[in-house]
């Protein structure tokens, strides 16, 4: 049983409240579309680091969860394989990106393959940039720690997170989230340096976790671990990284500040992974692994402590959560909204956009509820939608890649098709070879193959 005391609630409202007047203290009226969407695209190296860094690790409890289940496995599947492609992206793509000086990833592709992709792609990184993997987070620990109804703490996890934004749009999201950087570090901090102070090291893992825990590819098939890294292909088309190079000062600030950002998560994942380790070792038989950090803090630290260790734990949640929101309702407000009606002004475009933060969060609530493992929700999501917007993205920036418009349209609902159908009818093979075809390998291998296609109908042409 989780218990908190009264110190604990008081530092973790105190949290709630400077989160949110920092929000609303950093928000101001927006003087057009660029102001709002990307804060003016003023973002110097400090505060696009801590933004980053804070956005894109957000999935606190699902790092719990998959630790726990799978052990250093969680690292090698949620850690390193990002690292080596935010470089790539750092290297190859984050100037090109800053120079283009546009707002959305829909925009880029709206530009070289025409309206109907681009809006196809904001229906996909709508999607992919669900917020409710973090809203199910927010909203498990609220319910934990205040003993109320669910659904209430997903509604007052979206205030948490959303409110704010209606009015300061970027510039709000960017304050809070530099905030919530140093709240995460210190509590992870405070539980790790606890964890080997009291429980012991290396020693006491060894003993006490299985053996594959330790194993840095687990038990785990090649499918599966192959099907994780090729999810991480995801940061390529990742609208947080473009948002946040789109809103940085100069492309350099967008390269050195996602290189600069890896060693933060570096940092952080050693934070969390050898904490869950620890909560394996000591609660073997969990019912709700997805709880594993709340119950580790329980056994281990102090009335006080323990209150900021679960503010670090919404920090990190949050600062996606929040990121998420507005990147889901830029794409309402941008890339729907805008594209079928250019003539909009800004004034509209701010406005559909705060309706997006609204809308985002109805969908995100419902989601939750429909796949109640936040792992699950990373697993199906990544799998299905990441294949049929990577070659677009990729190809969208460097133009030696790019095939006809049609194509590009055809591979993308092919792509998407093929791993969702695959998804759904895998289950009847069972039993067989066929069943270790993951849905991504599926939807990526179609993408790739039209892809070929494109390319040899394009040269064949030129010549």
């Amino acid at each position: 049983m989780i218990s908190f005391s009264f110190e604990d609630i008081a530092v973790i409202l105190i949290f709630f409240g400077l989160l949110l007047l920092i929000g609303f203290l950093s928000s101001k009226k927006s003087k057009d579309a660029t102001e709002y969407l990307l804060a003016g695209r003023t973002l110097n190296l400090f505060l696009f680091v801590l933004v980053t860094v804070s956005t894109w690790y957000g999935g606190i409890l699902g790092v719990g969860e998959f630790t726990y289940r799978y052990g250093l496995l969680s690292w090698f599947t949620q850690g390193f394989p990002y690292y080596f492609f935010a470089f790539l992206f750092a290297i190859f793509f984050a100037k090109k990106i800053r120079e283009a000086s546009l707002f959305t990833i829909p925009d880029k592709l709206n530009e070289v393959y025409g309206k109907n992709v681009a809006i196809l792609s904001a229906a996909i990184v709508f999607i992919l940039v669900s917020p409710a993997p973090y809203l199910l987070m927010t909203a498990t620990l609220m319910k934990e720690i205040f003993q109320i109804d669910f659904l209430l703490a997903l509604i007052i996890s979206f205030l948490l997170s959303g409110s704010y934004l209606i009015k300061g749009g970027f510039r709000s999201n960017v304050y809070v989230d530099a905030f919530q950087f140093f709240i995460m570090f210190l509590g992870f901090i405070i539980a790790a340096i606890i964890c080997f102070s009291s429980l012991g090291g290396i020693e006491f893992l060894s003993k006490n976790l299985p053996p594959s825990h330790l194993k840095i590819t687990g038990d785990a098939s090649p499918t599966f671990i192959i099907v994780w890294f090729l999810i991480a292909l995801w940061t390529f088309a990742d609208p947080g990284f473009h948002q946040r190079a789109y809103a940085a000062k100069n492309g350099n600030v967008a390269k050195w500040g996602i290189i600069i950002s890896i060693f933060f998560w570096a940092l952080f994942d050693f934070l969390t992974t050898s904490t869950g380790l620890f909560a394996r070792a000591l609660f073997p038989n969990l019912e709700q692994p997805v709880l594993a950090f709340p119950f580790l803090a329980e056994k281990i630290l102090s009335p006080g402590l323990k209150g900021i260790f679960y503010a670090g734990m919404f920090a990190t949640i949050i600062s996606t959560l929040n990121s998420f929101l507005f990147l889901s309702a830029t794409t309402i407000g941008r890339d729907f909204f805008y594209r079928l009606k250019p003539e909009l002004s800004d004034d509209k475009l701010k406005f559909f956009t705060s309706v997006g933060i609204i809308i985002s969060g109805i969908i995100s609530i419902i989601i939750s509820y429909m796949i109640p493992s936040v792992v699950q929700i990373w697993y199906t999501i990544g799998s299905l939608f990441i294949p049929a917007i990577i070659p677009a993205v990729v190809s969208a920036y460097y133009s030696k890649f790019r095939i006809a418009k049609k194509i590009i349209l055809i591979e993308m609902i092919i792509s998407l098709l093929s791993g969702t159908i695959w998804f759904f009818i895998r289950d009847s093979f069972q039993n067989s070879l066929w069943y270790e075809i993951e849905p991504m390998l599926v939807g990526l291998g179609a993408a790739i193959i039209i892809h070929i296609i494109g390319l040899i109908r394009k040269f064949s042409f030129s010549d």
